[in-house]
């Protein structure tokens, strides 16, 4: 397929000898919940506040996961591993 190809699903666009796929889908979406992330992200669109929420969504996990593999993290420094430290402690 050369040029621009239009389908119902997708569009084909041919650069330099590579295929680029653009994919459009379709969601309904709670118009009371964009509306309070919008406000939360201060987005405008519709399309910026769903990526902005799923970009903060995977950042989010992202720390999560960051701090669950970091045992210091949590407030749990090296005295833990002493336990001439922490039999003081319980005292």
């Amino acid at each position: 397929m050369t040029g621009i190809g239009l389908a119902t699903e997708y569009v084909w666009v041919y650069i330099h000898g590579y295929i680029v796929v653009y994919m459009k889908t379709m969601i309904d979406l709670n118009d009371e919940a964009l509306a309070l992330a919008a406000k939360e992200l201060g987005t405008v669109t519709k399309k910026d506040t769903v990526n902005a929420a799923l970009e903060f969504v995977a950042r989010r996990r992202e720390r999560i996961e960051a701090l669950l593999d970091d045992p210091f993290a949590l407030g749990v420094g090296p005295d833990i591993a002493d336990s001439d430290i922490m039999r003081e402690a319980r005292r």
